[in-house]
Formats: structure tokens, sequence, C-alpha cells
């Protein structure tokens, strides 16, 4: 392993343009695992750093980097406006999780996170199970989600997600319309899925018992395939996804899938998704305003899974708490929503600067 600050890294990693006054970034490499990894503290002023550990086949290290930034940063302003007493951090390894994952990669990475000494917690992520999770805690105590023996907590956070997700949908979608709150108002309503893993899948299926039509496209063809068995939904190809003609876009994969080349072809009026870091740049929050486009940010709807780590992790798991604190996912988003509408500006951009007060406001660890 690498010592933080040893080794080769970036040497623009100060000037990088998704470098946000980061704490630390952990640079992890390991001969034996074949491990390459970064963990990335954005914040720590709320409480310690935690995040999911992705697993992706970057195309080069910036990609990594890149990503591991912004997703970090999306951990803290996530932690922040959903109220829980915790910083933003996140981890990824690079290689595919198909093809690359083993047990003593996995504890590899548990003995990076293990050199952050507490700063970070890590949990799961894409590419990364509870299982792999449980594997790193051989090798750290600072892991979250993974099951607790004698209790309900299998350590999935996927459930919550889901749920959070869809509850900021129902609720941003009945703002444009003035639906009602009966559970039939999305009967009818055409909506474009994109990625069927453990979230996505979830979400399909509340869609689709709702009465909502349903495309769907996932980069593996197999977890498409059973998606549709399961829901009925209708399978597209991943790049036809955006001309389908939905009147909401749900992105459940990965990140910048909103973009200049994309926005221009979706049919949608609302965009509502778990994936993070939908947006490829600061500008497109702009561009879907413009566009007329109802934008819900992503780190204030996929909050549900950190919300139910955070009561995980309590001495006794109250699942009536949770589900109260979850239910104030899509109140938030409609204050961001209104606040929005009433400055003119998108609501990335409205989020964005309700974290950063909450955080600044903080007194620090």
């Amino acid at each position: 392993m690498l010592p933080e600050g040893c080794g080769h890294a970036p040497m623009s990693l100060f000037d990088h343009p998704e470098f946000d006054q980061h704490e630390s970034v952990l640079f992890g490499f390991d001969a034996d695992s074949g491990l390459r990894a970064l963990i990335a503290v954005h914040s720590t002023r709320l409480g310690p750093s935690l995040g999911g550990c992705r697993m992706v086949p970057y195309p080069d290290d910036d990609a990594a980097l890149t990503d591991v930034l912004r997703l970090s940063r999306g951990m803290s302003y996530k932690a922040a406006l959903a109220g829980l007493p915790q910083g933003g951090g996140k981890s990824v390894i690079i290689g595919d999780p198909r093809a690359h994952k083993s047990d003593t990669l996995m504890r590899a990475m548990g003995r990076l996170v293990e050199r952050a000494a507490g700063r970070y917690i890590v949990a799961e992520d894409s590419g990364i199970s509870v299982a792999d999770v449980v594997r790193m805690a051989e090798e750290t105590r600072h892991v979250a989600g993974v099951p607790v023996p004698d209790s309900p907590i299998d350590g999935d956070p996927s459930p919550a997600t889901a749920r959070g997700v869809w509850m900021a949908l129902r609720a941003a979608w009945q703002r444009l319309h003035g639906r009602d709150e009966t559970g039939g108002e999305l009967h009818g309503v055409g909506v474009a899925v994109q990625g069927c893993g453990k979230v996505g899948a979830r979400l399909v299926q509340y869609l689709v018992d709702a009465g909502a039509r349903v495309w769907i496209c996932d980069a593996h063809a197999p977890t498409a395939d059973a998606c549709a068995a399961a829901t009925g939904a209708e399978i597209v190809a991943p790049e036809a996804i955006y001309d389908v003609p939905a009147d909401i876009f749900a992105p459940c994969a990965l990140g910048a899938v909103l973009n200049a080349g994309t926005i221009p072809r979706l049919h949608a009026r609302l965009v509502v998704g778990a994936a993070n870091n939908q947006l490829a740049t600061a500008e497109d929050d702009d561009r879907l305003r413009a566009a007329g486009v109802t934008y819900a940010p992503d780190y204030v709807v996929n909050a549900g899974g950190i919300i139910d780590i955070h009561y995980q992790r309590q001495p006794r798991y109250d699942p009536d708490a949770m589900q109260a604190h979850l239910a104030r996912v899509p109140e938030v988003l409609l204050r961001i929503l209104d606040a929005a509408a009433a400055e003119a500006r998108g609501p990335a951009a409205v989020a964005d600067a309700m974290a950063r007060d909450l955080i600044a406001a903080a007194p620090g660890h």
C-alpha cells in the first residue's frame, strides 16, 4: 500500500476542476491483489465521512480521480441536506467487477480504508456488494451497511434508496401536475429508467405497480432482461433511452448522463433518478432549466441509503424512525424546487448552496 501523500499521484490534483477543498485524497496500490484505488474525503465538519466504494473499469486514472472527487463532494452535500451527523467521502476501485474482483482485492481495499484512520467509513456502491464490504471488514472496522448478527439488518441500503427516489418522483410529479396522493397519479405516465440494478429494478416495480408505462435499459443485457421479465417493462437499447416519449427520465446507472448531447433528446419534463453525478457539468443544470425540464438533484432524492445506514449504525435499529426520516426526502426536494422557481435558478445550484451553508455553519470535528 502507498501511504497518503506518497507514490505517484497526479501533480494537478489541487488544480483539478473537481477539487473543492477536499480534506484528503488517498491513493492505494497493492501488488499482490492488483488493487488500484482512491479514497477521497471531502468534509468531516458534520462528522466522519461516509460513502460507498465503487468498482468501475475507468478508462484511465484521471477519470477515476474525477469520479471520486465529484462523488465525495456529493456525499457531503447529501448528508447535510438529509440532516445526518456525518461528512462526505467516497472510494473507487479501478477494475471490472465482473472480471477482476476477488477476496484478496477486497481485503486489500479494507486495509486501505484502515489507513484513513476512521475519517472515512466504507459501504457498498456500484460494482461492490454487501458481501464485498463484509470481506473488507476483515481488515478494518470502519465499515457500514453490513449485516448485524441477531437483528433484522441485512446491511443492504438499496431498498431505502429506491423508496426515497420513488417518493421524491411522486412528489415532484404532483408538484408539476397537481395530481393527488392516491397512488394512481402516475397511471399512464411514461417513465424511462436508465439502469436496472438493485435500486433501478425496485423503482421500476414501484412505477409498474402505479400503472406507469416504463421503458428500461441496462448496459448489462441480462440485467435488463431479468427486470423486464419480473415487471413487464419494455426494453430499449441503452443509447435509445434518451429518445423514448417518456414524461419522466430516471437515471439509475452511472453519472454524467445529462449533458449537451443528451438533454436536447429528452422528451421528459421531469428528471428524477438514483444515479450519482447525473449532470456532466454545472452548466447542464441551466441547460435543463432552459429546456423546460425540472431537475431533481440526485443527492437529494437518493439519500435513502445513507439515511438507512445511519440508523443501522445505532445501538438499536429503529425502523419507524428510519421511515420517518426517509419521508423527509420529498419534503427537502420540494423546498429546493420552490426556491429554484422563486430565484429563477437551477435546482442543482440551489441545492449546492443550501448544502454548503449547512456545512459551513457546523462547528467541525
